[in-house]
């Protein structure tokens, strides 16, 4: 690797300062390294979902060096997806699933990274597509998870879930959390779904506060195609929820409208410089929780 680019959180990074110690670490080893920030925070900026990196992102790059927490790596994977580049994490956050790097052994690491010392392994992503009942659609990526979820006042939401064109439940809920291996981590988690080896090729369907004695997660295969449908809600009512995909990209839906999930033909590359499993890194982040 040659060219280098620091995908850079300002609100991670105070001053830039890891920025600025990446880049001249990097630099002198010969290394040509570019930092990249974005002016505004991306969770106050949503960019609509496309095929189109940001104009000003370089894409002669060998490798993407992300400073900041989960949410940082997965806005890098979505800006970037239809690069194709490999990315590494620098865990400026609190728990990093996605991180590989700590600053406390940043130049160690860096020093692999320019060494060739590591391995690529692939993360597979979502493609959601909405269809209205107007006839419109909108579509978007995930690389952690698509939630389906209520908008507006606080009632729980009804909607209808599809396998493959056939029935499966109808749901009481606050919203169904469609996630892939790498999104079990995160929002998955704190609703109760289990973990899952990042590696591993499904996807799995976890309610949010579902209003029933049984709230157990379901994990169908990768090929699976998933269609959750907004009916009426109590009384007739028109429901309005929102689908917001790895919690940056959000596109509302009401009753009528429904959206499709699948297995993207995108991926992620990760960049691995430990020889670590997965439950050795489980055990090291829920540690320090």
């Amino acid at each position: 690797m040659k060219h280098f680019l620091i995908f850079a959180n300002r609100h991670k990074d105070k001053n830039l300062e890891t920025t600025k110690r990446i880049c001249s670490f990097l630099e002198e080893k010969g290394q040509k390294a570019t930092p990249w920030v974005e002016e505004e925070d991306w969770k106050e900026n949503m960019r609509v979902d496309t095929e189109e990196a940001p104009a000003d992102l370089p894409t002669d790059v060998d490798c993407i060096i992300v400073l900041g927490g989960d949410g940082t790596v997965l806005q890098a994977a979505r800006e970037t997806k239809k690069l194709s580049i490999p990315i590494i994490g620098v865990n400026l956050g609190t728990l990093g699933y996605m991180t590989e790097i700590e600053l406390s052994n940043l130049e160690e690491s860096l020093e692999k990274l320019v060494a060739g010392d590591y391995i690529c392994e692939s993360r597979m992503m979502l493609n959601g597509r909405i269809f209205c009942a107007n006839g419109g659609s909108e579509e978007g990526w995930a690389l952690n998870d698509i939630v389906v979820s209520r908008s507006g006042s606080l009632q729980i939401i009804k909607f209808s879930i599809y396998v493959n064109g056939q029935f499966l439940n109808h749901y009481n809920a606050d919203g169904m959390i469609v996630t892939t291996p790498t999104g079990s981590t995160g929002y998955n988690l704190s609703a109760g779904g289990p973990l899952i080896e990042p590696k591993a090729k499904l996807i799995m369907l976890t309610p949010i506060c579902p209003h029933t004695l049984n709230k157990r997660s379901i994990i169908l295969s990768p090929e699976d195609v998933i269609e959750i449908v907004i009916p009426e809600g109590r009384g007739g009512r028109i429901q309005t929820v929102e689908a917001n995909f790895d919690g940056c990209h959000v596109i509302p839906l009401r009753t009528g409208d429904r959206i499709r999930i699948v297995r993207s033909e995108k991926t992620t590359e990760f960049l691995q410089l430990n020889q670590v499993s997965f439950l050795e890194v489980l055990h090291k982040k829920m540690g320090e929780n």
